[in-house]
């Protein structure tokens, strides 16, 4: 292990010295407001400002201990580690179901996103998120490998409203969403809001809302949804758009008459 991996570890093992150094970067601090912020016993505080000091990353005026310019500098280094791999924490369950080297998943795009994960007491948040997302955009493009019922409720129910919806399905999924819509998918085609394309290689589900765009990942043996994410970062709208574009381009156009019939 090399010197600058012992001080990470030195700094990143303790709570209360990523605490203390945070607090002191923020404005001075006196020693009891230190202990009132971060509960370190006063043995605890005084072992790790004597260790700070050491390493001149702060220095004591009078009562008040303040950062020093190279302890602001470790600071600012060590949140950005600390926010990556938050970042990475957040991420992880979403690129075990993504097919991230297939569609060029980039993480920096996605540092901010909202991801949704089924839990025990709420199996269907993925999906719940999805129609949340319908609801709140008057334009949708996208595509999926599969879909559920309720998926197809929500857009087909927004279609026939008035909301402009191009979708992309594998030809198999076709007569599944039929059968399970005999009244609502007429009526959606009918309105001249929702056109349907098929394309039989899709790795994952792409959405671009007005103001969002989301993925979902799915087990594809069970066919169930495990990871969605949105997010309204620009640079992931931007490549969004252009991963929908490349699976829109070898997509087949679904005749209406047939798909009605």
């Amino acid at each position: 292990m090399d010197a600058a991996v012992r001080e990470i570890e030195f700094l990143a093992r303790s709570a209360h010295r990523v605490e203390i150094l945070y607090a002191v970067a923020e404005h001075p601090h006196r020693r009891d407001e230190l202990r009132e912020l971060t509960g370190a016993s006063p043995a605890n505080l005084g072992r790790v400002l004597r260790s700070f000091e050491e390493r001149n990353w702060i220095v004591r005026d009078g009562h008040y201990y303040e950062v020093t310019p190279l302890g602001e500098f470790v600071v600012n280094e060590f949140r950005d580690l600390h926010e990556a791999m938050n970042i990475e924490q957040k991420l992880r369950d979403v690129l075990q179901w993504l097919p991230a080297e297939v569609i060029g998943f980039d993480i920096q795009l996605f540092t901010d996103a909202v991801v949704t994960v089924p839990e025990f007491d709420s199996p269907h948040q993925t999906v719940s998120r999805f129609v949340e997302l319908v609801n709140e955009t008057e334009t949708l493009f996208g595509f999926a490998p599969t879909t559920a019922r309720s998926d197809m409720e929500a857009l087909f129910r927004s279609a026939i409203d008035g909301m402009k919806i191009e979708v992309i399905f594998p030809s198999i999924l076709i007569e599944t969403v039929l059968a399970f819509h005999p009244e609502q998918a007429p009526k959606a085609i009918e309105s001249g809001n929702m056109d349907i394309l098929t394309h039989d290689d899709l790795p994952c589900a792409c959405a671009i809302f007005d103001d969002r765009i989301g993925l979902a990942g799915y087990d594809h043996e069970t066919g169930m949804m495990r990871v969605a994410i949105d997010t309204d970062a620009p640079e992931a709208r931007q490549w969004a758009k252009e991963l929908y574009r490349s699976y829109r381009r070898d997509a087949r156009p679904l005749n209406p008459e047939t798909l009605v019939a």
